[in-house]
C-alpha cells in the first residue's frame, strides 16, 4: 500500500502541463493549455490542461483527473503503475506503508490484497496442470495472452485456497466472493476445476474472477457474486487491456463473453470488451462513449443473442450523441465471436464489424418484427412500441430521423408522429434559450472548495440542503478531516477516485476551468454563503413552525417549539438569499 504522504509529495512535484505536453503538444489558452484530445478522435480541441489546478478535462469526452490518471488512461496501466512511472521521472523511490503507526487497511484494500494472492495463486496451478494448458491450446491461446490477460486455474477439490489463507474461516474470503458456506456451515472454495480469468478494474486492482468450465459441467461459465469490490452492472470485462486499441481503433466491440474478448485479442483485435453476466447497462455504454466515437455489440445470432442486443439498444439510447454511433452484428446461430473469427479469420471479422447495422436500422427492423405493418393495428402498435424508445433519446438529429422514418412504415405524418409520441416537434424555431441560472448556494460552497480545498474545515454538515451537491461537500468534508488537509485539487482528485461523487466533482471542477479566483476574497464569500444558507435555514424552519401553529395551534408545538417560534415572531424575518 502507497501511503498517502507519498502521493501528495508526488502530485506537489510534477507538473501536469510538462507532463501532458511530453505525450500531446499543448497551445496556451488564456490561463490554462488546449489540445486534441488523445481519449477520442476530435479536429476541434476540447481537451484542457489547468497549471493552476494540475489537472485536465475533455469537454468533448469527459476524460479528467490529475497528472495519475492521466498516465493510468494513456498507458492503460493501473493506478500503482502509474505512481511508479511518474516517481521515476522524478527520480522518487515508492515506500510501502508498512510501519506499526500506519492507518489499518479498510476492508477494501484487505480484499483487493486477497484477490491478489488468490490470482497469483491460481496463475502458478496453470502451470502446474497439463490438461489446463492443453485446454488453452486448444482454445488456440498463446502464452503471451495467458499472461496477458492473467489466466490461472483452480484445481478440482473443496478447500484449495487454504494452501495460502491458513486463516480458511475468515470473513474476507467470503466478502471476496471466493467461497461458499452450505447450508451445514460448511466451507468450500467457489471455484473448482476452472479456467480462471481475472476481471480487474481500471485502477489496475482485481476486483473478481470468471471461471469457466474445463470438461462438460454446469454451469459452463461461473462469475463471482456481487461484492463490495464487484458490481457487475458497472463493470466491463477486458477494458484496461483493450484501452491501447481503442483509443487506435476509436471502436469499441462488445461481445458477452470473456473467452470471446480473450480469443478476439489472440487473433488481432483487441478493442473488445465483455458484460459479465448481466445485459448491457447505460453505465456500461457511458463508460465506453467516453473513451470511443463507435460502440458495435457482437453478440451470438440466436434468439438469446438477439435479446441481448435489444437490452443493449434499450439501454444505450439515453447515453448516445449526435456524434457518436452504435451498431449491431448478430453472428450465424452456430457461431459466437470466438468460434467465427477462429473459423473465418480476423479480415472477415472486422469486416462484419465496419458493416455492422446501425442502431437506427436495427430498432426499426426489430419493431417491424412485432408489427404487423399490413394492417392499421398494426401500424398503430408500431408508434406505441416506439414511443419509450423516441422519449429514451437525447439526441435531436437522429431522433428526428427515426420520426420520419417512422412516420413513412406507419402512415401517420411527422407532426402526428411527434403528437402521439409527446416529442418536442423541431419543425418549428425553438424558443429563445433562457438565461443560465447563477449556480446555488450549494454549488458555490462546493466551487468554494474546490478552489480552496481548507474551506471544507468549516463547513457545517447541519446547515447543507438536501441537494446534488450535499454528499460531495460531505465527501470533500470528510477527505479533508482523514487526511489532515490537502493543499489543492489535485490531491484531493486522487482521494476521491472510485468514489460515488467523483464523477459531480469532476463536473463542478470543470466549470471552474476559465473562472478567475481570487485567493483573498475566497474566505469572505464563503462566509457569506454560509450566512445566506442560513438564512435559508431560518426561513424554511419559521414556515414550518407556523404551519403546524396554524394547524394545531401555539398549544401544539413542543416547549422548544415554542420558544423557536416566539424568537421568530419577536424579530424580522430573515431576508430571502
Amino acid at each position: 500500500m502507497i501511503p498517502d504522504s507519498f502521493i501528495q509529495d508526488l502530485l506537489a512535484r510534477i507538473d501536469i502541463v510538462e507532463l501532458v505536453d511530453a505525450y500531446v503538444p499543448l497551445k496556451k489558452a488564456g490561463g490554462n493549455y488546449a489540445a486534441c484530445c488523445p481519449f477520442h478522435n476530435e479536429k476541434t480541441p476540447s481537451f484542457t490542461v489547468s497549471p493552476a489546478k494540475q489537472f485536465y478535462h475533455c469537454f468533448g469526452c469527459g476524460a479528467h483527473g490529475s497528472a495519475i490518471g492521466f498516465v493510468m488512461e494513456y498507458q492503460g496501466i493501473g493506478f500503482v503503475d502509474a505512481v511508479r512511472e511518474l516517481a521515476g521521472r522524478l527520480g522518487m523511490s515508492v515506500p510501502e506503508d508498512s510501519s506499526p503507526q500506519a492507518a489499518p487497511h479498510s476492508e477494501t484494500r484487505q480484499l483487493t490484497e486477497v484477490m491478489a494472492r488468490a490470482a497469483a495463486w491460481y496463475k502458478e496451478q496453470l502451470r502446474h496442470s497439463p490438461r489446463a494448458i492443453e485446454y488453452c491450446k486448444k482454445r488456440g491461446l498463446s502464452g503471451e495472452i495467458a499472461a496477458r490477460f492473467g489466466i490461472g486455474y483452480a484445481p478440482d477439490g473443496w478447500q484449495n485456497l487454504q494452501a495460502i489463507f491458513p486463516d480458511y474461516d475468515t470473513p474476507l474470503l467470503k466478502h471476496a466472493g471466493l467461497i461458499i458456506d452450505n447450508d451445514a456451515g460448511r466451507r468450500y472454495d467457489r471455484f473448482r476445476d476452472r479456467l480462471m480469468i481475472p476481471i480487474i478494474n481500471p485502477k489496475g486492482d482485481i476486483i473478481a474472477f470468471g471461471g469457466r468450465i474445463i470438461d462438460q459441467g454446469e454451469p459452463k461459465y461461473l462469475n463471482s457474486p456481487e461484492t463490495p469490490l464487484f458490481e457487475k452492472g458497472r463493470e466491463l470485462f477486458g477494458l484496461p487491456q483493450a484501452r491501447q486499441a481503442l483509443r487506435e481503433k476509436n471502436i469499441a466491440i462488445v461481445t458477452e463473453g470473456y473467452m470471446d474478448v480473450i480469443a478476439l485479442a489472440q487473433n488481432g483485435v483487441g478493442n473488445a470488451v465483455a458484460t459479465l453476466g448481466t445485459a448491457t447497462t447505460p453505465t456500461h455504454v457511458q463508460k465506453l462513449l467516453r473513451q470511443v466515437d463507435r460502440i458495435v455489440f457482437c453478440f451470438d445470432g440466436d434468439t438469446a443473442g438477439r435479446k441481448a442486443a435489444w437490452r443493449a439498444l434499450e439501454n444505450a439510447l439515453e447515453m448516445l450523441a449526435d456524434n457518436k454511433s452504435i451498431g449491431f452484428v448478430l453472428l450465424p446461430p452456430e457461431h459466437d465471436p470466438d468460434s467465427y473469427i477462429r473459423d473465418h479469420g480476423k479480415a472477415e471479422f472486422e469486416r462484419l464489424v465496419t458493416q455492422a447495422t446501425p442502431l437506427s436500422d436495427f430498432l426499426l427492423r426489430e419493431l417491424a418484427l412485432r408489427c404487423d405493418l399490413t394492417s392499421a393495428e398494426g401500424r398503430a402498435q408500431l408508434i406505441y412500441e416506439a414511443k419509450p424508445l423516441l422519449l429514451k433519446l437525447p439526441t435531436p438529429l437522429l431522433r428526428l430521423q427515426l420520426v420520419k422514418r417512422l412516420a413513412e412504415a406507419s402512415g401517420f405524418s411527422q407532426g402526428e408522429v411527434e403528437r402521439l409520441c409527446e416529442l418536442k416537434s423541431y419543425a418549428t424555431p425553438a424558443p429563445a434559450r433562457a438565461k443560465r441560472s447563477p449556480p446555488s448556494l450549494a454549488r458555490n460552497l462546493l466551487r468554494l472548495i474546490l478552489h480552496k480545498p481548507s474551506l471544507a474545515a468549516g463547513l457545517p454538515a447541519a446547515l447543507l440542503p438536501d441537494t446534488p451537491e450535499r454528499p460531495a461537500l460531505l465527501r470533500l468534508k470528510a477527505c479533508l478531516e482523514n487526511s489532515g488537509g490537502v493543499s489543492n485539487y489535485a490531491l484531493l482528485r486522487e482521494q476521491l477516485r472510485g468514489q460515488p461523487e467523483e464523477s459531480l466533482i469532476e463536473t463542478a471542477a470543470a466549470e471552474l476551468l476559465d473562472l478567475p479566483f481570487d485567493e483573498d476574497e475566497a474566505d469572505a464569500e464563503f462566509h457569506a454563503t454560509l450566512e445566506k444558507l442560513k438564512g435559508s435555514a431560518d426561513m424554511r424552519r419559521f414556515a414550518e413552525l407556523q404551519m403546524k401553529a396554524q394547524q394545531f395551534g401555539v398549544a401544539g408545538l413542543s416547549a422548544e417549539e415554542k420558544q423557536a417560534y416566539i424568537q421568530f415572531l419577536t424579530r424580522k424575518p430573515p431576508a430571502t438569499p
